[in-house]
């Protein structure tokens, strides 16, 4: 549960939504393994992106009470082949100094119960097997662990391994 002195409302993003989007996802891009892009994400990649998604993947924005966008998650479609069209991939990102007041939770409740009534089947996670607190998270969730890839990443000067966990709706 978000933390009772941040209030906090989870909406449908918008393309104004995009900056604090991208610099929320940048942060993670030149600090962190959760995410294995290398090179910031730019403006007009951006919004591509966010054009792709449209009414049937969900983006979504968590806001305090004075519209401030503290993180954002979507869904995205997990594989272009048509058999794989009822599941998705589900991203979480959090403003870095908001992390640990159930804001990711309250997000990942959000995707879930988006992609429940837009019909999916399936949820895939994957996350970077030393990113305990996301696999917690969505362990919590009830994602179980579906299986491990290992060095198949390359950041920071080291091999990285990717867990997948699904969530079967």
């Amino acid at each position: 549960m978000p933390d009772p002195h941040i209030p906090v409302q989870i909406r449908p993003a918008t393309l104004a939504d995009l900056p604090a989007i991208n610099d929320i996802y940048n942060h993670y891009v030149i600090h962190s393994t959760c995410t294995y892009q290398e090179e910031p994400e730019t403006m007009e990649s951006r919004i591509a992106w966010f054009h792709r998604h449209g009414v049937s993947h969900s983006i979504v924005v968590a806001t305090d009470d004075v519209g401030t966008i503290l993180g954002w998650g979507s869904l995205s479609a997990f594989h272009p082949r048509s058999a794989y069209r009822f599941t998705v991939e589900n991203s979480v990102y959090l403003r870095h100094d908001v992390r640990g007041r159930g804001l990711g939770k309250a997000i990942l409740a959000e995707l879930i119960s988006r992609a429940r009534d837009l019909g999916f089947r399936s949820i895939i996670a994957l996350i970077d097997a030393e990113q305990a607190a996301s696999v917690a998270l969505h362990k919590r969730a009830g994602f179980t662990l579906a299986g491990r890839l290992t060095q198949v990443g390359f950041k920071f000067g080291q091999w990285l391994d990717v867990v997948y966990m699904q969530l079967t709706l």
